[in-house]
C-alpha cells in the first residue's frame, strides 16, 4: 500500500487518551499506534524475570534439538540390529537431520514477520515432538530417515529464532550473557546426548527407541515451557495486535500499526530470505571463507559421531555405555571454549579496538587448537596409549569448533551490519549441508583408510584452513572495501537513509 498520498503530519487533536498505545495522528487517514516510553507492553521493556524465563525457554528449545541431532549416533548399532540396514542408510539417518536444519529456515524465517515469534515456536515445538514419536515409532530405516529429515526441519523452525528472540528483549550491551548462553546450549548438549543415549543402549532391556522415546518425552517438556514462558517478543506483531483491538474498541479503522502499513508481502520476504543468503554464498569472500571453514569443522564433528564408539571399541575394547562417555571430552571442549569466548568478548569491549577484526583473536588461537587435537586423536589412537590421551585431543579440538562457530556469528554480525542475517544464514546453510554430506562418505573413508590415517587427512585439512583467520584479521577491512555488500552498507549508513527489515 502506498501511503505518500494520504499519510500527512500529526496533529494534537488526534492522539486519543483511551487508547492501549499512545496514538498519534500522521493524517486524516491513518493514525499510528505507538508504544509509550517505559510501555511493559514493548518486548524490550519486560521485566528481568520474563526475560530470562524466555531466553531460558528459547535456549532449552535449542538444547533438545541439539541433543537429538547426536542421540542418534550412539544407538547406531542397535538399530543395524533390528532394522538390518547398512551404512549408508544409517549415514542418511544421521545427515539428514543438519540438512533439513540448514535449508529450512530460508523458508520459514519470514513467517515470523508475519505471525510473530510465539505462534512459530508452538507449531515447531508440537511438530517436533510428532517428529519424535514417528522416528521412535518407526518399522524400517525409510521411516527414520524422513522422520530425521523432518525432525531437522520442523526442530530448526523454533531453534533459529532464539537468536532473534533474545535481540528481540536485551538492548545491546545486556546482550554478552544471554548469547552466550544461547551458544552453549546449542553446543554442549550436542555432545551430552550420546551420553545419555549410551546410558540408555546400554541397559539390557532398553534399545535405541527408547533413545527417541526419551528425546520426544523432552520435546513434550520442551512444549509447555514454550506454552507456559514463551510470550510474544517481536515489537511490531505486538503493536499489531494492539491496534488491532483498539480497532475493535473504537471503531475506527484509522488505527494502525507501522507495520500494517509498510509490511512487504510474505512471498517477498521469502523471496529475499532464500535468494540474499545464496548471493553472499556466492559473491561475499568473507563469508565464503568462514563458511568454508566452520562448514569443515562442523562436518568432521559429525564423522565423529558415528566415528568414535566403533572406535574406542576396536581399539579400547570399551563397551557401548563407555563409548558414550567419550563424547564427555567434547562436552568439556564446549565448556573451554565457551569460557574462551567469554574472555574474547572481554578483550573486544575493554583492551582492543572495538572493530570487526578485533573478534577474530581467538578464532586464530582455534585455527591451531583445530589441527592440534585432529592430529592427537588420529596418533595415539592405539593399544600402546592410555585412552585418555585421544580423549584430551578431542577436548582440544572442540575447543576449537566452539570458539569458531561463535566467533564467526559475531564477526559477520560485525561486518554485515543490516545484511547480518542473510550472512549468517549463508553460514548456516553451508555448515549443515557439509555435515550432512561428510557422513555419508566416511565410513568407507575409515574403511579404507583406518582410523588413523582418515583423522591425519582431517588434520592435513584444517592446518590448509588455518590461516583464515589469520588473513581476515590483516586483510578483513580491505576486503570488506571490495565488497558490494559492505559498500552498500557504508552508503547506507553514510547517508542515514537505510532502513532495511531484515528477519531474523
Amino acid at each position: 500500500m502506498q501511503v505518500d498520498d494520504v499519510v500527512k503530519k500529526a496533529t494534537p487533536s488526534a492522539i486519543l487518551s483511551t487508547s492501549p498505545s499512545t496514538l498519534q495522528d500522521s493524517g486524516e487517514k491513518i493514525i499510528y499506534v505507538e508504544f509509550t516510553e517505559g510501555d511493559v507492553r514493548n518486548p524490550i521493556n519486560y521485566s528481568r524475570v520474563k526475560k530470562w524465563a524466555i531466553t531460558l525457554t528459547a535456549c532449552i528449545f535449542a538444547a533438545t534439538t541439539s541433543a537429538s541431532a547426536s542421540s542418534y549416533a550412539i544407538s547406531l548399532s542397535s538399530m543395524t540390529k533390528e532394522l538390518k540396514c547398512s551404512d549408508i542408510d544409517l549415514a542418511l539417518g544421521l545427515g539428514l537431520y543438519p540438512a533439513g536444519f540448514g535449508v529450512a529456515p530460508l523458508f520459514t524465517s519470514p513467517f515470523s514477520e508475519e505471525v510473530g515469534r510465539r505462534p512459530v515456536y508452538i507449531f515447531s515445538s508440537i511438530t517436533y515432538t510428532l517428529t519424535g514419536v514417528m522416528v521412535a515409532l518407526a518399522p524400517n530405516i525409510q521411516t527414520v530417515m524422513v522422520g530425521r529429515a523432518l525432525g531437522g526441519i520442523f526442530g530448526s523452525i523454533g531453534a533459529s529464532l532464539a537468536g532473534g528472540s533474545i535481540a528481540d528483549i536485551w538492548l545491546p550491551h545486556e546482550r554478552g550473557v544471554p548469547m552466550a548462553l544461547f551458544a552453549f546450549s546449542s553446543l554442549f548438549p550436542f555432545n551430552m546426548g550420546p551420553i545419555i543415549g549410551g546410558l540408555v543402549v546400554s541397559h539390557p532391556h532398553m534399545d535405541w527407541r527408547w533413545v527417541q522415546w526419551i528425546g520426544a518425552m523432552t520435546s513434550v517438556l520442551n512444549f509447555v515451557l514454550v506454552l507456559v514462558f514463551m510470550s510474544e517478543t517481536r515489537s511490531s506483531i505486538v503493536i499489531t495486535h494492539l491496534a488491532r483491538d483498539a480497532r475493535q474498541v473504537t471503531g475506527d479503522n484509522r488505527l494502525k500499526a507501522r507495520i500494517e502499513v509498510d509490511r512487504e508481502s510474505l512471498l517477498s520476504l521469502i523471496k529475499i530470505a532464500c535468494t540474499r543468503p545464496l548471493y553472499f554464498l556466492c559473491t561475499e569472500p568473507l563469508v565464503q571463507s568462514l563458511s568454508l571453514w566452520i562448514g569443515f569443522t562442523w562436518g568432521v564433528m559429525f564423522c565423529l559421531l558415528a566415528a568414535l564408539p566403533p572406535m574406542f571399541q576396536s581399539v579400547y575394547g570399551f563397551t557401548i555405555r563407555q563409548s558414550g562417555f567419550v563424547y564427555g571430552a567434547q562436552s568439556v571442549g564446549a565448556i573451554l571454549g565457551s569460557l574462551g569466548n567469554l574472555y574474547q568478548n572481554k578483550l573486544y569491549k575493554y583492551v582492543f579496538t572495538p572493530k570487526q577484526e578485533a573478534r577474530l583473536y581467538s578464532a586464530c588461537v582455534a585455527a591451531i587448537l583445530l589441527p592440534i587435537g585432529m592430529f592427537v586423536v588420529a596418533w595415539t589412537s592405539t593399544p600402546r596409549i592410555h585412552w585418555i590421551v585421544p580423549i584430551m585431543g578431542l577436548t582440544v579440538f572442540m575447543t576449537g569448533v566452539v570458539v569458531i562457530v561463535q566467533v564467526s556469528f559475531l564477526y559477520l554480525a560485525d561486518c554485515y551490519n543490516t545484511y547480518a542475517s542473510s550472512a549468517q544464514a549463508s553460514q548456516n546453510l553451508f555448515r549443515n549441508l557439509l555435515a550432512f554430506v561428510f557422513p555419508l562418505f566416511s565410513s568407507r573413508m575409515f574403511a579404507f583408510l583406518g582410523y588413523k590415517w582418515s583423522l591425519t587427512l582431517f588434520g592435513v585439512l584444517a592446518v590448509l584452513m588455518a590461516p583464515i583467520p589469520f588473513v581476515l584479521f590483516a586483510h578483513g577491512s580491505n576486503i570488506r572495501a571490495r565488497s558490494i555488500a559492505s559498500r552498500n552498507i557504508l552508503a547506507a549508513d553514510s547517508q542515514s537513509e537505510y532502513n532495511d527489515s531484515e528477519c531474523i
